[in-house]
């Protein structure tokens, strides 16, 4: 009784208990990584604390238009490698969760299955 509750369990709802936790880590990452965030303030700077341009004159307004570059650059730079780190674990926890629900019918025959393999003499 306790087996055929585990293989329903197994093919029914443990699979779709699976298919949401996936779901969940998906979103889970892209909040974590705030992809669409950091791709609508790609060229803002970056924690810069406002340059004051009034009263320094044309030095002053170059000095604060190279400040503004420079931290729009880092900022550019920051958001790239966040961006491509949160682009690469989606991937692969997505890969992962393709690989996952493709071998989960297979998952609990598999004892049977090296048992079988082990008794006919195949070695890896």
């Amino acid at each position: 009784m306790a087996i055929t509750n585990f293989f329903l369990w197994w093919y029914t709802s443990g699979w779709a208990f699976f298919v949401r936790q996936s779901i969940e880590k998906c979103i889970h990452i892209n909040e974590y990584f705030s992809i669409p965030d950091l791709l609508k303030t790609f060229f803002r700077p970056f924690r810069q604390i406002s340059a004051n341009e009034r009263g320094k004159g044309l030095e002053g307004v170059l000095q604060v238009f190279l400040d503004q570059t420079i931290s729009r650059f880092v900022g550019m730079l920051a958001r790239t490698f966040i961006i491509l780190a949160g682009l690469i674990v989606f991937i692969l926890s997505f890969s992962l969760t393709i690989v996952m629900a493709v071998l989960w019918p297979f998952l609990p025959i598999a004892p049977i299955i090296g048992l079988v393999l082990s008794l006919a003499g195949v070695t890896l």
